[in-house]
């Protein structure tokens, strides 16, 4: 049966494209950290004199053209060495289209190992992010090769996708680090979990199949109950606190980070930023019923 609620959801996406530039960019201020490096980092400062580490990432993905992929790793680059400078507790992360996977893996390989020695020289780590399934494969092979001359390099799985716990057994015996998401892509039953209940029970098990392999988790959630019970497994597991740490998106139920680190528990916020904040926007905006609750207010209005 089709409510009000979700008619009026159907209709605001629908109007989306349409949405006034200013009142969007009002809409993403408390998710997206601006356009520059320098607002980015701003953000990040001020989220570290609350206590709280950082992700940082540059928005855009879908690379088609490789010098829009080599400008991507300029930025990174430049993003990394002034993260350094700040002297900030914060790392990069990148999507493998951004950095020109779907043109050549090659490249992309390329391009991901160039800033891999780059934050190396850095001191710092960074994380190899993922996208929808049809990538899963050529974004793992990037992962595993890199990780031949790069031990400061993570990965991102999702516990939707069915693959997920062959694909953490392939990992090996060394330790990595992994966020583990549900994953925002809306994938065919064919590969992945379709029920909410589903996902969370696989979310639980592959943070269980990680740490008894010896691995540390990044578990990125806002979901409360969720979080529990991996808790309960990382007691369970005897788990050091090293071994595990939240990471929250800016501007989401900052609620769930005060009450994480009032646990002692380390919390990064992954902040955002980059020119392709509108197409950002909206595809948060189609997915977290708050902030869209905020955008139906504001229209309202």
């Amino acid at each position: 049966m089709i409510t009000v609620m979700g008619i009026l959801h159907r209709c605001i996406m629908g109007t989306l494209p349409w949405v006034p530039e200013p009142l969007m960019r009002r809409l993403s201020s408390r998710y997206i950290a601006g356009e520059t490096l320098p607002q980015a980092l701003d953000v990040i400062g001020t989220n570290a004199s609350r206590g709280f580490a950082g992700v940082l990432d540059i928005l855009g993905e879908g690379i088609e053209d490789e010098a829009a992929a080599r400008e991507a790793l300029a930025a990174y680059k430049q993003a990394a060495t002034e993260l350094g400078a700040a002297g900030l507790d914060c790392y990069v992360s990148v999507k493998p289209t951004h950095f020109g996977l779907s043109i050549s893996p090659a490249l992309a390989r390329d391009l991901y190992a160039e800033l891999a020695e780059h934050c190396r020289g850095l001191g710092q780590t960074m994380r190899v992010e993922m996208e929808d399934h049809p990538t899963t494969d050529a974004t793992l092979s990037l992962f595993h090769s890199l990780r031949e001359q790069f031990d400061h390099v993570g990965i991102v799985l999702q516990s939707r996708l069915l693959r997920t716990p062959d694909d953490i057994q392939a990992l090996g015996s060394e330790a990595m680090d992994v966020r583990m998401v549900k994953g925002i892509y809306l994938e065919p039953e064919s590969v992945a979990h379709c029920d909410r209940g589903l996902i969370q029970d696989a979310y639980v098990q592959c943070c269980r199949q990680l740490w008894s392999a010896g691995h540390r988790v990044a578990l990125a959630t806002h979901d409360g109950p969720l979080a529990e019970r991996c808790l309960a497994v990382a007691n369970e597991l005897e788990l050091t606190p090293d071994r595990l740490e939240f990471e929250v998106l800016l501007g989401v139920q900052e609620a769930l980070w005060k009450r994480w680190q009032q646990a002692e528990h380390k919390v990064r916020v992954y902040v955002p930023y980059g020119p392709e904040w509108r197409s950002y926007s909206e595809r948060r905006l189609r997915k977290n019923p708050e902030i869209l609750g905020h955008v139906m207010r504001n229209l309202l209005r």
